[in-house]
């Protein structure tokens, strides 16, 4: 059959912020899109997470792909996209098939097929057998079976039938493994968590036992979108690192089979230890992304996360010392959330230094234990998402909480990130290991880089920024040889007018590295900044098929007087 499967577009638009939230294809429809071609059908993954900005081309799409069925990934936020999506389908040909499937529509079936005669049916849960099943039936036309199929719902006349639970997959080395047939940056190599945060859908989703795919099964994945030049990776499991055995035999094969690759990876803060860090390192991690959630223990306790502060405190301080970022992701606006709980988060912050920092307003979805607890408190059903809202803040539902309070919480707690970015610079202690002084040194280039030319430098409130990527570079270069930290060092320089200063900084990056074409080019601009035309031709020339290069090139000829050559290298170049 002809299937696309779709990753709609989300209700509000997040161009301006956080758009890595929702912009990214989840790894489930890339399995369920493997299982489907293993048996021979013909499928297409559309990320439309953008198109509301074209949105002609939904038609066109669909009138050139001509689907049979069409499958849609649902989040809370990405719901109403769908929907649209599917009634602009349904309007092109009443006969294609449209299922939902994912978290969202896992815990909101029942409210998708009584509210939206354009779904038809919806997978619930784990869905890559239950959705093939579906389409077998589909196909044949035998409608009268779909009762016999586990995991899924539809219509039968007026009711609203589900049906059996569809057992979870043991070993998921079973299935296809998606590399095979399409490209992606997302990979995972386990399913479900064994936490229960109170404001996750990932317990009920899942399940608390969590299932893991073997180390060759993973790592072959990895070599085989390596091999098609994908060198960077998200490990988006809920937890990593739950397993160390695992995680170090994984460390050690991706070494092994001399993957050049760098990842970043998500963990808790009571799974994480100097042994698992160290081969984490070793294998080309660079960023550990930690749930926090708060710097009050009772607020932790409360949302279901009982983080011990001491815990915490050991895994950011071990994380930076081997030279991996440590993202914190801090909720506020919880359930008993005072100025004080504020206070105590800040306080941590202080204490554990994260050079990212992002925090969220604590909000309601389905499938969550707090939104069981919402519906329980106020006898609500799920016809509250006919609303069109992502989801439900949870100070709505507290009377000792308001929105002007929260957003006062919120504004407190980044002016207060800001106010200290630049102070964690000089507090980074890593680890005295010569194996890792480069891989120190790219850490805190790439850190500099984040104050002088990345997200920080755009930010007016962040302090500091300048003398904070200067002192990075600078530590850098004492652990090692580093081209983004002699680039970035020199640039710092000649924005500052210290052009001879530049001038040597740069000199030594060049007799590192030679054949760089960035430091050269700069190098050659600082060279005339001091009146040293020569001097920068001769670095200059050597890029001279740049149309960079060429453009200070002439500006070389001019001061010396070759008008001709300086013609001749302006005409070649415009």
């Amino acid at each position: 059959m002809n299937i696309l499967l779709i990753y709609p577009y989300p209700l509000y638009d997040r161009s301006e912020a956080h758009e890595e939230d929702i912009s990214v294809v989840p790894i489930g429809i890339y399995y369920v899109a493997a299982v489907l071609k293993k048996h021979r059908h013909e499928v297409e993954v559309l990320n439309w997470h953008n198109i509301y900005k074209n949105p002609q081309r939904i038609v066109e799409t669909l009138l050139e792909k001509k689907p049979e069925v069409i499958g849609f990934s649902i989040l809370n936020a990405n719901r109403w996209g769908g929907i649209e999506i599917a009634r602009i389908a349904k309007k092109i040909n009443p006969k294609v098939k449209i299922v939902f499937g994912g978290i969202a529509a896992t815990f909101l079936w029942k409210h998708f097929l009584a509210h939206f005669p354009e779904i038809d049916f919806v997978v619930i849960g784990e869905g890559e057998y239950a959705f093939l099943n579906l389409v077998k039936l589909i196909e044949k036309g035998h409608f009268n079976n779909l009762k016999d199929i586990k995991g899924i719902a539809f219509r039968e006349g007026a009711r609203i039938r589900k049906t059996k639970a569809a057992p979870f997959i043991r070993n998921l080395d079973e299935l296809p493994i998606p590399a095979e047939y399409f490209d992606y940056q997302h990979v995972v190599s386990s399913r479900g968590c064994p936490g229960k945060c109170t404001f996750c859908g990932s317990p009920k989703f899942w399940g608390h036992k969590v299932r893991f795919r073997s180390p060759e099964n993973f790592v072959h994945e990895l070599e085989l979108l390596r091999s098609k030049g994908i060198s960077f990776f998200y490990f988006s499991d809920d937890t990593f690192t739950i397993n160390k055995k695992r995680v170090i035999e994984i460390c050690q094969r991706i070494l092994e089979k001399g993957l050049k690759i760098t990842w970043f990876a998500i963990s808790r803060a009571d799974y994480i230890n100097e042994e698992i860090l160290y081969w984490m390192r070793k294998a080309g991690c660079i960023q550990i992304s930690y749930g926090v959630e708060s710097g009050s223990e009772k607020i932790r306790g409360l949302l279901g996360k009982p983080l011990r502060t001491d815990h915490i405190k050991q895994a950011f301080a071990l994380t930076h010392g081997y030279g991996i970022l440590a993202r914190a992701y801090f909720i506020y606006g919880s359930p008993e959330e005072t100025w004080e709980t504020i206070q105590e988060t800040i306080d941590l912050i202080k204490e554990i230094k994260p050079f990212v920092c992002i925090s969220y307003i604590l909000e309601i979805y389905p499938g969550t234990q707090l939104y069981s607890d919402f519906q329980k408190r106020f006898s609500v059903t799920d016809d509250t998402w006919l609303r069109k809202i992502e989801g439900i803040c949870y100070f709505e539902s507290d009377p000792d909480l308001s929105q002007d309070l929260i957003l006062a919480f919120g504004e407190r707690l980044r002016g207060e990130i800001y106010a200290n970015l630049h102070l964690f610079a000089d507090s980074l202690d890593l680890v005295d290991k010569k194996e890792f002084f480069e891989m120190h040194a790219d850490f805190c280039s790439r850190l500099g880089m984040t104050f002088s030319h990345g997200d920080y430098s755009k930010i007016e409130a962040i302090k500091g920024k300048e003398k904070a990527a200067a002192k990075l570079f600078k530590k850098s270069l004492d652990y090692f040889p580093d081209h983004r930290a002699y680039l970035g060092l020199g640039i710092l320089k000649q924005n500052e007018g210290e052009f001879r200063g530049a001038v040597n900084i740069l000199l030594e990056g060049v007799r590192h590295f030679p054949s760089s074409e960035e430091l050269n080019i700069c190098l050659g601009i600082n060279h005339i900044n001091l009146g040293e035309y020569r001097e920068a031709l001769g670095v200059l020339l050597k890029f001279k098929d740049s149309p960079q290069a060429s453009y200070h090139i002439a500006r070389c000829h001019r001061a010396l007087g070759n008008r001709e050559k300086e013609t001749g290298f302006l005409e070649k170049n415009v």
